[in-house]
This record gives C-alpha cells, sequence and structure tokens, in this order.
C-alpha cells in the first residue's frame, strides 16, 4: 500500500489480498460483458430462501420500500458505468441483486439485520460499479466495498442462523 491510501486488491498488505480484488473484478467484468455472474447464483438461492420465509403482515412503508428498491437499484447501477456498452449487463446482475434484497427485506427474518445487511450488499455491489464511472481513481470504493460486504454478510447469516434456529432446534446441529 501507498503511504496515505487504502491498500488496494492487488496489494500484498491489503486484507482482502489478490482473492478479494479478484472477485470483484470478475463481478464487474461478467457483468459489464452481459455474462452471468456466479454471484447472480448466489442471489437466485437467497431469492428462493426469503421467499420460503415470507412475513405475515408487511406494512405499506416495507412493501413500497420493497417495490421502488428494485427499479431505484437497476436504474443506479445502469447509470453507472462509463463505458455504455456493459450497461445493460451491471442492470441485469443488479436486478437480481435488487430482489433479493428486497426480499430479504419482506421476509420474517429479523429485519434490521438480514434486511439490513442485504442493503448493505447492495451498496458494496453499486460502489464496485461505481469503480467503472464517477468513482474511478477514487478512495472511497476502496475504503468501503469489503467492510460494506462483509458486515453485510455477518449480519444476513446471524439473523438467518438465529431465526431459523428459533424456529426448528434440529438446524442448531
Amino acid at each position: 500500500a501507498r503511504a496515505g491510501r487504502p491498500p488496494e486488491a492487488g496489494d500484498s498488505a491489503s486484507p482482502t489480498g489478490l482473492w478479494g480484488g479478484a472477485g470483484s473484478l470478475r463481478l464487474a467484468v461478467c457483468a459489464a460483458a452481459g455474462q452471468p455472474s456466479p454471484k447472480a447464483l448466489g442471489h437466485v438461492v437467497a431469492i428462493w430462501l426469503y421467499a420460503r420465509h415470507r412475513r405475515v403482515s408487511v406494512t405499506f412503508s416495507q412493501r413500497l420500500f420493497a417495490l421502488l428498491l428494485v427499479p431505484g437499484v437497476v436504474l443506479i447501477a445502469w447509470a453507472l458505468p462509463m463505458d455504455r456498452a456493459g450497461a445493460g449487463g451491471i442492470a441485469l446482475y443488479s436486478l437480481f441483486l435488487a430482489v433479493m434484497a428486497a426480499m430479504a427485506w419482506t421476509s420474517d427474518f429479523p429485519r434490521y439485520r438480514v434486511g439490513t445487511g442485504a442493503l448493505m450488499f447492495v451498496v458494496s455491489d453499486l460502489l464496485i460499479f461505481a469503480r467503472l464511472g464517477p468513482l474511478e481513481g477514487s478512495a472511497i470504493p476502496e475504503w468501503l466495498i469489503w467492510p460494506l460486504y462483509y458486515f453485510g454478510q455477518f449480519l444476513i447469516c446471524t439473523g438467518v442462523i438465529q431465526s431459523l434456529r428459533h424456529k426448528d432446534p434440529r438446524v442448531a446441529g
């Protein structure tokens, strides 16, 4: 890492190291090329899980937020890359990402853990795409992508696991 700058994905001093940078790069390249991303398949599995655990009663504001989240994330993701040729692929990937987050928000899992974690995941991925456009060369994505991703995943995992353990003690192992 250079003095005064955060470590970059390929820096040996980076906490994410080469693998983390490769994952972000692969996501951006796959989305920009319109190819399916392995992360999109993960979103499909998460959507399935959240669909199996629907909240019985969703308030109007919660439903409205979930409904606006999907087109909002897709539009923002589509608008981010400078190279417009990749915008469609990025928007398609972001559709899976946004539906996953909306389903998490309206699931019966703890919203302030699972829903908030999913929103942190969304922001992390949008920052990856922002590096292809307005935040190219900025330190902001370098500092925020991995903490948002890690803590978002942490909140999702702990919220889902704790909830499933309470519903079925056999899940505890």
